[in-house]
């Protein structure tokens, strides 16, 4: 049995459990014991009988399988949240008709002169949304409003006419998209559709009571999927502001690590740098940790904006040897990590292109022989890392921050393939050998560019290498296959490693905190094909329980 050295009588003991504790000392329990929001004992029923007092709530599982709570290392809850409560959803994989069709059903319920603002369009829908003909068909179905609309990399925009006249954009801005006659078509990529979010923002953006609802939207949808500890990847100071509030509160029910920005590509954040960053400890509470900041340092491969070793195919735009381009110059990104280290501030790093993950790596592999050892280093999405590079990771102490709709077919993988040799696409995300290297990877949703933060759907992909809902067939580069074991622990201790929350969460251990999820099956006890289905029945954290299924 484990067992704190002293603790009160139980509040709560669950007994006739099955229950992986991902803790390899004792990886499989029938009880579990919790006083005051921990974990006080886990062992045999037999084991923890002893312990029951008379405030004792027992509750029998009937073999009910529990884990531990799920981490996500990886998403943007207030975004999702405020496309819930305050956006159009744009239908998953809708075609250009299903695009204007929604915009114009949404519009007509705005008053006149209102944004239509919403997600996502995917990326293989880029060519038929990239034409005048689909901007003037966007400008009808608006009905003169302005309208500016996320893709599934949340990346880049696709802006109605108004919209950009209200942004400033002109024909001729960097990342101003065009047509073959010079025209614009509304695609803005990266960068260039900052001017149009900042826009809107002025217009009438979100109060905010409307960024705490949406936090709080977005950490209760985090719960029904089981999560009860998670990472945002670039975060605002109204963002901080909420999560403070509400873990002041006592309604913040998951352990939150924010990452602040360093550099903004994409969301129009008005307060990031230096500003943002050394002053983010103002927020700290007992559950939200600013502890990292977040560095774009490439974009993504479908616009040509990551930046790789070797070159894209040839187009006319880019030639035959455009590879993209780092963000920052290494000397700047050696700059800022050295100086966030200086003052313990860990860094996640947005690199898509093995380019990026190389200049990471050298950037740490610095700082290693300065004798930064304690801050964390996060290579996000990584998804093409050179072979040279991938025992770096485990040797440099680099957390690989890995998302799903990248590791198994699907929209994103379609348009990779329009830009780069098949061969190249097919071996994209090297998690075996990661993980055979000694590195963490730690399984993030990236939600909402993952239409939902489901990390059995994570699971899935990362144990079959295939699409878990069946629309694209195959499976991307299958030797890279991990265990369950493995996958469910990239989504439990891997996650609480890569953000520095090992001690509190991550695992069933006695001292820990009881974040801990009831499931509907025992996914060890169903085929891999199937890993999909698993649902979850309750989430409980720090000893409440915060979701139960209808």
């Amino acid at each position: 049995m484990s067992q704190s050295a002293s603790h009160p009588a139980p509040d709560l003991l669950l007994t006739g459990g099955r229950i992986y504790t991902v803790d390899p000392e004792r990886p499989w329990a029938e009880a579990l014991a919790v006083a005051d929001g921990r974990i006080v004992a886990i062992g045999s029923d037999a084991e923890l009988a002893g312990l029951v007092g008379p405030g004792t709530e027992v509750r029998e599982l009937g073999g009910a399988f529990v884990m531990p709570g799920l981490i996500d290392v990886h998403n943007h809850h207030f975004f999702s949240g405020k496309e819930e409560l305050f956006e159009l959803a744009v239908p998953i994989g809708a075609d250009l008709d299903g695009i204007i069709e929604a915009v114009r059903s949404y519009a007509t319920q705005l008053p006149e002169g209102a944004w239509v603002t919403g997600a996502p369009w995917a990326s293989d829908r880029l060519n038929d949304v990239n034409t005048a003909d689909a901007l003037a068909r966007l400008d009808e179905a608006a009905g003169g409003r302005p309208v500016v609309l996320t893709d599934d990399s949340h990346h880049n925009r696709w802006a109605n006419t108004r919209a950009m006249e209200l942004g400033g954009v002109q024909a001729g801005q960097e990342g101003v998209a065009l047509d073959a006659e010079g025209r614009p078509t509304g695609v803005l990529f990266e960068a260039a559709g900052i001017p149009v979010a900042r826009a809107q923002e002025e217009a009438g953006g979100l109060t905010p009571e409307q960024v705490r609802r949406a936090c709080a939207r977005g950490v209760e949808i985090l719960n029904s999927y089981g999560v009860t500890a998670f990472q945002d990847a670039g975060v605002s100071t109204g963002i901080l502001e909420a999560l403070r509030s509400l873990d002041t509160a006592g309604e913040l029910n998951a352990w939150t690590v924010s990452s602040m920005l360093i550099n903004d590509e994409i969301f129009g954040f008005d307060t990031i740098g230096d500003d943002l960053v050394f002053g983010g400890e103002q927020y700290r509470t007992e559950h939200h940790r600013p502890d990292f900041v977040k560095i774009f340092l490439d974009g993504v491969p479908p616009t040509r904006t990551g930046a790789f070793l070797e070159p894209y195919l040839p187009d006319d735009l880019h030639g035959a040897h455009f590879c993209g381009e780092t963000l920052l110059k290494p000397e700047e990104l050696l700059d800022w990590l050295r100086r966030t280290a200086e003052v313990g501030i860990s860094a996640k790093i947005h690199c898509t292109g093995d380019a990026s993950v190389h200049a990471v790596l050298n950037a740490v592999e610095t700082l290693r022989a300065e004798g930064f050892t304690e801050t964390r280093y996060q290579v996000a999405h990584g998804q093409f890392v050179h072979p040279d590079d991938v025992p770096r990771f485990a040797r440099l102490g680099v957390s690989a921050d890995i998302s799903p709709f990248i590791w198994w077919p699907g929209p994103i993988i379609e348009a990779i393939r329009e830009v780069m040799s098949e061969d190249r696409v097919q071996r994209m995300h090297p998690n075996r050998d990661l993980l055979d290297s000694g590195a963490v990877v730690a399984g993030g949703s990236d939600w909402p560019v993952s239409p939902s933060p489901n990390a059995w759907e994570g699971i899935h992909g990362l144990v079959t290498r295939q699409d878990p809902s069946g629309a694209y067939p195959g499976s991307l580069w299958p030797e890279q296959a991990i265990t369950l074991e493995e996958a469910i622990a990239a989504f439990t201790i891997g996650g609480a490693e890569a953000m520095g929350l090992a001690e509190e969460t991550g695992s069933l251990a006695a001292g820990k905190s009881a974040d801990f999820v009831l499931l509907d099956r025992d996914p060890f006890a169903h085929p891999e094909d199937e890993l999909v289905r698993t649902k979850v029945a309750e989430t409980w954290f720090a000893g409440r329980r915060v979701y139960a299924a209808e």
